[in-house]
């Protein structure tokens, strides 16, 4: 079994920063792509960035300049750091890692979600 445990949402005012995380923990081989998406109430879930295993990033063209994800291969974390955050950036954040598990799992390869975290923009 593999877990993600993401951290870091909360309230913040618009022009404002947050840092969230995410942690994959249990029966891992590899990590391949991993990044955040979110969604918005009303809206539908969508890509905000990703990272490849060796560094290479995707971002939706309303973060880019402003966000900025990253990886740490030995902790098996991701994190994204928001700058300047707007009012429309408020949505929940899903971090989400295509995993190949260990030999409990039989080396399956999947794509896991987080739990989710608001990020709540407002003054």
């Amino acid at each position: 079994q593999v877990q993600l445990v993401e951290s870091g949402g909360g309230l913040v005012q618009p022009g404002g920063s947050l840092r969230l995380s995410c942690a994959a923990s249990g029966s891992i081989f590899n990590i391949y792509a991993m990044g955040w998406y979110r969604q918005a109430p009303g809206k539908e879930r969508e890509l905000v960035a990703s990272i490849t295993k060796h560094g290479g990033t995707n971002y939706a063209d309303s973060v880019k300049g402003r966000f900025t994800i990253s990886r740490d291969n030995a902790k098996n974390t991701v994190s994204l750091q928001m700058n300047s955050l707007k009012p429309e950036d408020m949505a929940v954040y899903y971090c989400n890692v295509d995993i190949q598990g260990g030999p409990e799992v039989g080396y399956r390869r999947v794509e896991i979600w987080g739990q989710g975290t608001l990020v709540t923009v407002s003054s």
